[in-house]
């Protein structure tokens, strides 16, 4: 039995809840019930609680204050994706309400769990039903009903806390259409109850689940003991970690260029990620070249020549590991913001080379690098921000899973102002920054101009099915191709052509005037020119415009006017 909560306790607890979503995280990712490719619930969400794991394992909280505070601060500054920002306002929430306590019995926890609640739907716009809020919502107010029966029991508290929430998310499939027709429950909804599950057996005593361990994520050492300097070919022993840009990654040009610039390979893999362990004398061509087939997590760089000479002379080896305590500085202090230079700033996130080079040329001063596939944190947000020398920064999500995320920053940033237009393409980002008066006297009406700007544009984009799904009356299967319009499904085949010549004659009806096809990583440039004639061949007086996006998943993203 357990009558009070201390930080260490919680503290326990949080990285019990996050272990146990992160053991499910694909199984909420199945419940999503669109099937194209991106940052899924599950995943946004344990990466999110990921965040507060990290900050909590650097210290012993001595309160249940300073536990609950570490824990929010970090879930803010982590949070991705709508999931994981609503996950964040609920550890904030009780994060208030635990405000001053040293430790706390079931009543005050519980009331602490409600006024989370109270926080998510605050910072909803459009609070829906059938919804992570609702599950967190019911469950809540049974434990504090429990609480005011006089209930002193915290594993019974939240016993029956986790019990309504299971209802209510049964429920969900009811109160939510789309969920509904595809026979799913909320996924962030299911993903509160494994959290708060994981949090219930610690209190219980019980063992965290056990990870899967990722043989790509070991670490693995250059065995410079057994050789001299002199035999060593390729100096440098490389390791570095690579998170997927999708989940059909092709890996063997990337093998074939390392085998051609080096030896020892081995590249282990799972469906998210890919780690290489490469001997080489240009470490740097490596790394940038992995960046061809996803993002850079992770790299570890040793000249095993000069630990060669240190072992052989009798010297402390020279290590990465060496770079703990550089890091510990580091982060003591971080690099200062820049300093406001100018009266407006703006910051875009996209992905994709050609993209970050149209938002520069538009007049963006930052790109943070992320989008459908990979959601930035409220933390990658604000580093962008910070490298904005503006008073007031525009900052554009281009993707409507990225906005809430941007929205947390307003207020975060000291002696800059955040305005966030809520762009949900990356047309209408680029038709916002079109818009743009830089000259103006008004920030308002500079907001006003971008925000007005965004209906003028219509968004389209081709890309692929992650899983099969039968969605709105489209029988998909996996690997056919998407076409989405305005966020909806348009049409699914397994040609991309013939997807392309419906979206043709779509910007028939619209009677486009403006057409723009950014081409993707996989996309030749022939491929897009023969994409573009057929938008021709349909609308002979449309203004039509070619440009190499970058941008993986998406083979092509369609902006009519």
């Amino acid at each position: 039995m357990n009558e009070q909560i201390t930080g260490i306790l919680f503290k326990k607890m949080v990285l019990h809840g996050a272990a146990s979503i992160t053991a499910e995280k694909q199984s909420i990712n199945d419940l999503n019930v669109f099937p194209v490719p991106d940052g899924d619930t599950g995943t946004n969400m344990s990466m999110t609680i990921g965040a507060a794991v990290t900050e909590l394992c650097k210290i012993d909280p001595p309160s249940l204050d300073k536990a609950a505070s570490v824990t929010a601060s970090a879930l803010l500054r982590g949070a991705r994706g709508n999931s994981g920002v609503i996950l964040s306002l609920l550890f904030r929430g009780i994060s208030k309400g635990l405000k001053g306590c040293q430790t706390a019995d079931a009543a005050a926890f519980a009331a602490a769990m409600q006024e989370g609640v109270s926080a998510a739907y605050k910072a909803v716009m459009k609070p829906a039903e059938g919804t992570v809020l609702t599950v967190s919502r019911l469950a809540s107010k049974r434990a504090v009903d429990l609480a005011a029966e006089g209930e002193t029991d915290l594993e019974k508290i939240l016993e029956a806390a986790i019990e309504e929430g299971r209802a209510a998310l049964d429920s969900t499939i009811d109160m939510n259409p789309v969920l509904k027709k595809a026979g799913v429950v909320d996924a962030g909804g299911k993903g509160y109850l494994l959290i708060l599950e994981g949090m219930l057996a610690e209190l219980r005593g019980e063992a965290m689940p056990e990870l899967e361990e990722d043989t790509t994520i070991g670490e693995e050492k250059a065995d410079f003991t057994a050789m001299s300097a002199e035999e060593i070919t390729f100096a440098f022993d490389t390791v570095f970690i690579v998170r997927k840009n999708g989940e059909n990654v092709n890996l063997d040009p990337f093998r074939n260029y390392l085998n051609s610039i080096g030896d020892s390979l081995v590249i282990g893999e799972d469906d998210e990620a890919f780690k290489v362990h490469v001997h080489t004398n240009i470490p740097g061509a490596a790394l940038t070249e992995a960046q061809k087939y996803g993002t850079l997590e992770l790299a570890k760089i040793e000249n095993m020549r000069t630990q060669a000479d240190d072992l052989a002379a009798g010297r402390h080896v020279q290590s990465t590991d060496d770079l703990d305590e550089v890091e510990a500085e580091l982060e003591k202090a971080p690099a200062a913001p820049a300093a406001p230079e100018k009266k407006y700033g703006f910051l875009a996130v996209c992905a994709g080379p050609g993209l970050e080079a149209v938002f520069r040329d538009l007049g963006a001063d930052a790109v943070v690098s992320g989008g459908q596939t990979m959601n930035p944190s409220t933390e990658s947000i604000l580093t962008g921000i910070d490298q904005v020398p503006a008073e007031n920064v525009f900052v554009l999500p281009n993707n409507g899973n990225i906005i809430m995320a941007a929205q947390q920053c307003v207020g975060l940033v000291e002696n800059k102002n955040i305005i966030v237009i809520p762009t949900k393409t990356v047309p209408q980002g680029i038709t916002a920054m079109m818009n743009v008066d830089f000259d103006a006297d008004c920030t308002e009406d500079i907001a006003t101009a971008m925000t007005d700007s965004i209906a003028t544009v219509t968004t389209a984009q081709i890309t692929y099915a992650a899983r099969n799904s039968d969605f709105d009356g489209f029988d998909i299967k996996e690997g056919d191709y998407l076409a989405l319009e305005e966020g909806k499904l348009f049409g699914t085949d397994a040609s991309l052509n013939v997807l392309l010549e419906k979206l043709a004659n779509d910007a028939v009806e619209r009677d486009a005037s403006f057409i723009s096809l950014y081409y993707g990583e996989d996309v030749t440039e022939d491929q897009a020119n023969e994409a573009a004639a057929l938008f021709k061949s349909r609308c002979p007086d449309a203004e039509i415009a070619v440009l190499s996006g970058g941008q993986p998943v998406y083979y092509y993203i369609v902006s009519m006017e």
